[in-house]
């Protein structure tokens, strides 16, 4: 499979030290693993594989070697922060990417990711619902969102703070341009399951009680590298996955989601 009409640059030793001599065979081989992985867990669970999407987190990576994934498979790219996710789109433009945000935004950054992305897994506020209704009217443009939710009560976390949820849920009626399809979590980062599952359990409980209000709410984004695995039996429909995929990234994980240094 060809990475695109573009050719791919040679590789920079930088990105040599952290993808490989050949990141495609490499991604390749990693998404073999993560497909596994979710099999054996949908199995354990008793659930169908085709009731789980995987999400891939493209953040860190440069879009030269973003090329190299999509020749590898690697559908959609979900971003955390959208200046680069914004760099990433103008630079890969001849590729057909669904572009997904899945990081916190800025009211003042709602114009840009109202033109271009197709979903959004972060909304937590009634001021950001308007401020992207009012964009994606000017852009006739529609989203799906997810609505975040703080299930570890971390104070560093954002998100609604459950008993919000039901409330915040009444208000999105009004807002015609917002696809709602389910609730979104950061669960807490420990490598002790027993501590992170019930941040899962009680998004799947919120759920339950948010799709009586709103038919549409019936996905969970939750898991990532380290849970996705938990996270597909506690119910996840859609698990965010990127170092299991990508290696491990330059920055701390820190620095895209805020409270997980300190879990």
């Amino acid at each position: 499979m060809s990475s695109s009409s573009h050719p791919v640059s040679p590789l920079a030793p930088e990105d040599i030290e952290r993808f490989g001599t050949d990141p495609e065979a490499s991604f390749r081989a990693n998404l073999a693993v993560v497909e596994e992985r979710i099999a054996r867990a949908c199995e354990r669970a008793g659930r169908d594989r085709a009731s789980i999407r995987l999400l891939p987190i493209t953040k860190t990576v440069p879009a030269h070697i973003l090329r190299l994934a999509y020749a590898a498979g690697v559908r959609p790219f979900g971003e955390n922060k959208i200046q680069e996710a914004m760099g990433k789109r103008d630079a890969l433009q001849d590729l057909p990417i669904d572009w997904s945000i899945v990081g916190h935004l800025q009211t003042n950054k709602a114009k840009y990711l109202a033109r271009f992305a197709r979903e959004f897994h972060a909304l937590d506020s009634t001021k950001l619902a308007e401020l992207l209704d009012k964009r994606l009217e000017i852009e006739d443009r529609v989203l799906d969102v997810y609505i975040q939710v703080n299930t570890s009560d971390e104070d560093t976390k954002y998100g609604l703070h459950p008993d919000a949820l039901l409330p915040f849920i009444e208000t999105l009626a009004q807002y015609r341009r917002l696809r709602p399809r389910g609730l979104m979590t950061l669960a807490l980062l420990n490598a002790d399951m027993e501590k992170v599952r019930p941040c899962f359990a009680l998004l799947r409980r919120l759920r339950d009680e948010a799709v009586k209000r709103n038919p549409s709410l019936t996905e969970l984004s939750m898991g990532m590298s380290g849970d996705f695995e938990e996270a597909i039996e506690e119910g996840s429909n859609v698990v965010r996955v990127g170092q299991a995929i990508f290696g491990k990234r330059p920055t701390p994980d820190g620095h895209y989601w805020p409270g997980l240094l300190k879990a």
